[in-house]
Order: structure tokens, then C-alpha cells, then sequence
């Protein structure tokens, strides 16, 4: 089977806390992002792994026309994201549960044009996962599997020890402002993403509050986050780049930048992925 993109990650099932208030939803890359993706016309599957009870909840990315390839976990994985209403921005990230290292025999025989590497904790992927997918093509990274170490409950930020090896085989790397810091030691967007280029990766996603940039061969694209509300501030990063990624297929990575800026926007002021049209995308693109 041919795809766009096949994702692999971790489906999680997430407590989402607001002012004290919480709710059990679903989340994950290849939950928010697959959705996404798929509503921009991409081909897409996810591989994941989560515990046999969970699998009733992959049904919602299935009626979306995403194929689906789930292995069994012992747990489903989870984390409890605390926010205050008054500062959606921040937040305060706990463990609730973690599905193991996805195996190299759980890879379906299916190819793809891209192949896109979402964790969401560390410990999902190995080097060794990494440079297998890369042999069979472009790989799409989001570095914040990579950087979010489980210590107890706490998630830890924590610099990447193999990110020089690892990056040499991505082609589109995803990082947020934070993260880019925390790997290059720099405080200053453009020199933090010329420095990650140089370990190899083509193109960089960068997302922050106010919205994407790219950097691409010397190149930089921007696009603001417009967003009215932030009641959907769960998944931004993750739709960003996956929408970014369903666009870049065909298009220029300027307006695959525009594309998923508008996306981004969009989701941001409802819970839950992304699931509106591409008239309202280009409706929004024309106010930008």
C-alpha cells in the first residue's frame, strides 16, 4: 500500500486540566495530526501502539479514511496537561501512562513519501528506528519525543544525547521556540535553526505562540496564528507540522507555510483536531 505520509507515534489518551476542571480526551501526533493532514487531502496511515481496551478509540481517526496499524500495549500512553484560562501558553505536563518502544517489527509493509516520527515522550523510538525509516525515505521528525524525558510523573525537558547522529537522517525537522533554544544554546530563532540545518536536516518547522517559521535553504517563511480563542491550544504543534508536511507534497514551502498557519488557527479555537475544509483554510490565507 502507497501513502502521503505514515505516521508513527503514540495514540494517547490525555487529562486535559483547565482552572481545576479536567476531561479524559484523546491526543497524540497521530491522533491531532493525522486528522489534519487528511483533511488536506493527504493519503495517510498511523502506526501506534496503546493498550487492547483503547483500540474503540482509533474508530474516530479510521471514519476519517486514516489507515490504521495499532499494536498492543500493557498501558495506553497519557500525559495530564494543567492550564490556567487566563494564559493558555503555559502549561504543566505530568505522566499518566506509557505504551513502550515501538519495534521494528511492528513496521507495516506499506511505503510513503514521507514517513513522519511523532513521539510524544522519549522512549518511543530509538537511533535504530530512526535510521530504518530514513532508508526507505524521507523522514519527518518532531524533536519533542526526543527532548520530553519521563522522571517519575514529571516530564523533563532534556538536550537530545544523540541528536547528532540522529538528525543527519531528517529531512523535516519539527521544533518549538523552547526546544530550538534548549538544543542550540540560542536565544535567536535564525541562528538556532541554521545551526540544527547543519546536522543535516533540509527544512525546519518552527512553532511558537504567535506562529510558524521555516527555515529552507537560507530561505525563511513566516505566518502568524490568528486565533480568537485558545480553548484548542492541546495539538497545536502537532497539526502545525502535520499540516505544514500534507501541503510541502505539492507545494512551495512558503505556502505550505500559510497553509498551515491557517490550520493552526483554526484549531486552536475548539478542541479537538482539526476538521474544516480547505474553502476555510483559503478564506482565512486572504485576511493573513
Amino acid at each position: 500500500m502507497a501513502y502521503d505520509i505514515v505516521m508513527f507515534g503514540h495514540f494517547a489518551r490525555d487529562r486535559n486540566m483547565v482552572d481545576g476542571h479536567g476531561r479524559i480526551e484523546s491526543g497524540g501526533a497521530v491522533y491531532f495530526g493525522s486528522i489534519a493532514a487528511r483533511r488536506l487531502g493527504a493519503r495517510v496511515a498511523i502506526v501506534t501502539r496503546l493498550h487492547p481496551d483503547d483500540f474503540p478509540y482509533l474508530d474516530e481517526v479510521k471514519h476519517e479514511g486514516i489507515d490504521v496499524f495499532a499494536h498492543p500495549a500493557p498501558q495506553t500512553s497519557g500525559i495530564e496537561n494543567t492550564y490556567n484560562s487566563a494564559d493558555m501558553e503555559r502549561r504543566v505536563c505530568k505522566l499518566l501512562g506509557f505504551a513502550g518502544a515501538m519495534r521494528l517489527a511492528e513496521i507495516p509493509n506499506v511505503t510513503a513519501r514521507i514517513y513522519a516520527l511523532t513521539p510524544i515522550i522519549a522512549g518511543e523510538f530509538d537511533l535504530t528506528f530512526l535510521k530504518t525509516m530514513a532508508a526507505r525515505g524521507p523522514v519527518a521528525l518532531d524533536v519533542q519525543g526526543f527532548v520530553r524525558v519521563p522522571h517519575g510523573r514529571d516530564l523533563i525537558s532534556h538536550a537530545w544525547d544523540e541528536m547528532a547522529e540522529g538528525l543527519r537522517h531528517v529531512t523535516y525537522l519539527k521544533v518549538d521556540r523552547a526546544e530550538a533554544e534548549l538544543l542550540t544554546g540560542e536565544t535567536d530563532l535564525a541562528r538556532a535553526a541554521h545551526q540544527l540545518a547543519a546536522y543535516g536536516p533540509r527544512e525546519i518547522v518552527l512553532t511558537q505562540s504567535s506562529g510558524v517559521t521555516v527555515f529552507v535553504d537560507g530561505h525563511v517563511y513566516t505566518a502568524p496564528f490568528m486565533s480568537r480563542a485558545l480553548a484548542g491550544r492541546t495539538g497545536r504543534g502537532d497539526t502545525c507540522f502535520l499540516s505544514y508536511l500534507a501541503w510541502r507534497l505539492d507545494h512551495s514551502p512558503g505556502e505550505a507555510a500559510r497553509v498551515a498557519a491557517a490550520v493552526t488557527t483554526l484549531k486552536q479555537e475548539r478542541p479537538g483536531p482539526w476538521r474544516g475544509s480547505l474553502a476555510e483554510v483559503e478564506t482565512l490565507i486572504a485576511r493573513m
